[in-house]
């Protein structure tokens, strides 16, 4: 399995991204100026799936609801599932101190899957996500980065997504391979860690 991708310009990946999204019956056309004048300067050289590093994906919000998208999310042939009980897609909140920007698309830049963070518990890595200078992924930008890539998945590092969260509650969304080996949307205990996930960030959001 190819773990190395080579990018010409971010503006091809751009445009792959946009077709894929395209493909999966998200409404793109509206968004694709914006975004090209956006991506433009971003190293995209490489994508490097081992390691977890993703140059650029593009995120949408409101859009689609979220078991939709989740659904739109294929590995390997299979559609991704949410089960989030007892909770719904929607009754979690991006955390107050991340600052989603305003449009319903948008770029995610220098992605980090959260390799250095595995078996830690989503609260300590948010702490070190945080103090790096980074932040947090919310579950629409989870799933977007499995609908671009859904090798980014790893049975050994899947990934946590602590920018989404119920208020007052300990449980953090999180995206891995379930039993069926389908891309599975759920969640885990904020201090409880895990050998297989770290816990996922980005850089900034343009």
């Amino acid at each position: 399995m190819t773990r190395t991708i080579a990018s010409p310009s971010p503006e091809e990946l751009l445009d792959r991204q946009l077709a894929t999204l395209i493909e999966r019956g998200y409404a793109m056309k509206p968004y694709t100026i914006s975004l090209r004048e956006r991506v433009t300067g971003i190293d995209a050289t490489t994508i490097d799936l081992e390691a977890g590093k993703l140059p650029f994906v593009v995120a949408t919000r409101g859009l689609l609801p979220i078991d939709e998208m989740m659904s739109r999310a294929e590995r390997d042939g299979r559609a991704g599932v949410t089960k989030l009980y007892p909770w719904q897609p929607n009754d979690f909140q991006t955390i107050e101190t991340v600052t989603l920007p305003e449009e319903h698309t948008y770029l995610l830049v220098d992605i980090d899957r959260g390799k250095s963070s595995i078996n830690l518990p989503p609260d300590e890595a948010l702490k070190r996500i945080i103090a790096a200078g980074r932040s947090p992924l919310t579950i629409e930008e989870g799933i977007a980065i499995v609908t671009q890539y859904p090798d980014f998945l790893m049975k050994n590092n899947c990934f946590s997504l602590a920018a989404s969260r119920h208020s007052g509650d300990k449980r953090v969304p999180a995206i891995w391979i379930n039993k069926s080996k389908q891309p599975h949307l759920g969640w885990c205990w904020a201090g409880n860690p895990h050998t297989w996930l770290g816990t996922a960030s980005c850089a900034r959001r343009l």
